[in-house]
């Protein structure tokens, strides 16, 4: 009965337009008060307590290094390097798209600074080339998302403090996955383009691949200073989102100089400004998560589950369900917040990995990331298109359906997630 009253508040107040993170607040403080006799101070305390966490750390810096990266010159010089690898081949650019997002994933940490870093750049030039801009639009939309799959990850790290599992770990058992997703988008890109006949690039000479490589190296060596040093014990995840964010700002500013340094407040301000956002987020999750804890309500869903002889594989097709409908009306920070420590304990009780079943929840917000209503990298990809919402959403069904064919691979396929952390961690 509690456990209704609850989430029918919560609903009741998210359906109002209420931010999502005020909502919890709101729904939290009003059944502590008058349901319950836990104290105020209990309350303040939670509060303090909640955000009092290393990892969190991590949430601001790779914040920064995404937004050092997106305004730095970056991004260009990976599609460079991308279109000069695969630009020959059936839809050259759009293949490049891919391909940039993947390695621009690989050192942001963030879905929409990849749509926004890549797709700016790319989509006017297939245009240009003689795309469809719905098909570039699609692609971008979708290979974006890549960038809460790939190492690092912010939506990784919140799903660690609300789970109390490793970042090293949920870091590697991206790798993988993130992987075989950029090869399905780009194996779907290539069979459309082939069927359609788009534009191909020529051929670039070794030569004219190496001085894309030699050029895009700063931004590459950051994958390889974050993801190394975390995996030889030189530092902390944290510690690698604060290396990475200097080093963003040191190639920004003075070995590129796309950046001057009169732009780095406006970085600095922005990146502050997103930052509390998710951090204020988490404070209320984090409450959410406490008043769940306190009225048994994790412990008698999976007494209930148990009860019901549902099984590991039952569960997780009906865990899919629930996050791709959460996807559908909130984004994914508040839906890993809220369902992690809720799902989790069910998770562990039916003996699933929970590593694996991190990764399960971050490729479901990344669909969550590429359908309406509420799909960020949908009205980011609109902004830069100037394309409408329907419009995208027709645009992205052949991606779309991909990542799903994907989701459902992931799932009851644990090796693909748990062979690498396994390799490294036993």
């Amino acid at each position: 009965m509690n456990a209704a009253i609850i989430f029918v508040l919560l609903l009741v107040l998210m359906l109002t337009g209420m931010p999502i993170s005020i909502s919890l607040g709101l729904t939290v403080l009003a059944f502590l008060f008058t349901m319950t006799s836990v104290p105020v101070e209990s309350v303040a305390l939670k509060l303090f307590t909640g955000i009092e966490n290393f990892e969190i750390m991590a949430i601001p810096f790779f914040i920064l290094a995404g937004n050092f990266l997106t305004h730095g010159g970056v991004a260009r010089r990976m599609i460079n390097f991308a279109t000069s690898m695969v630009g020959h081949w059936h839809g050259g650019l759009a293949l490049a798209g891919v391909l940039a997002c993947a390695l621009f994933a690989a050192v942001s940490g963030s879905s929409p600074a990849t749509v926004v870093a890549i797709g700016s750049i790319i989509l006017p030039a297939m245009v240009k080339q003689g795309y469809p801009k719905g098909f570039g639009a699609g692609v971008i939309t979708t290979s974006g998302a890549l960038g809460i799959l790939i190492p690092p990850s912010i939506v990784m790290v919140m799903y660690s403090v609300s789970t109390n599992t490793s970042v090293g770990q949920l870091f590697m058992a991206g790798v993988v996955p993130g992987l075989l997703l950029a090869f399905c988008l780009g194996l779907t890109t290539w069979f459309l383009a082939r069927k359609h006949n788009y534009p191909r690039m020529p051929k670039a000479t070794w030569k004219e691949r190496f001085t894309a490589f030699r050029k895009s190296a700063w931004g590459l060596l950051l994958i390889v200073i974050v993801m190394g040093g975390i995996y030889t014990g030189m530092f902390t995840p944290t510690e690698a989102a604060a290396v990475s964010a200097v080093y963003a700002f040191v190639i920004a500013v003075f070995v590129y100089k796309d950046m001057g340094l009169k732009k780095v407040p406006k970085v600095l301000l922005d990146s502050a400004a997103m930052s509390a956002m998710l951090l204020y987020i988490i404070t209320n999750a984090v409450l959410f998560s406490f008043l769940m804890t306190s009225e048994n309500i994790p412990q008698a869903m999976a007494a209930w589950i148990m009860d019901k002889g549902f099984g590991m594989i039952s569960f997780l097709f009906v865990v899919n369900i629930l996050l791709l409908l959460a996807g559908n009306v909130m984004e994914p920070s508040s839906i890993v917040l809220i369902m992690a420590p809720i799902l989790f304990p069910v998770a562990t009780t039916l003996g699933i990995d929970p590593v694996h079943f991190g990764i399960i929840m971050v490729v479901n917000m990344e669909v969550g990331m590429c359908h309406p209503p509420v799909g960020l990298n949908l009205y980011v990809a609109s902004g830069i298109t100037k394309m409408g919402i329907t419009e995208l959403t027709v645009a992205v069904l052949p991606w779309l359906l991909t990542m799903l064919a994907f989701l459902m691979l992931i799932t009851y396929v644990p090796q693909i997630t748990l062979w690498l952390p396994n390799l490294v961690f036993k």
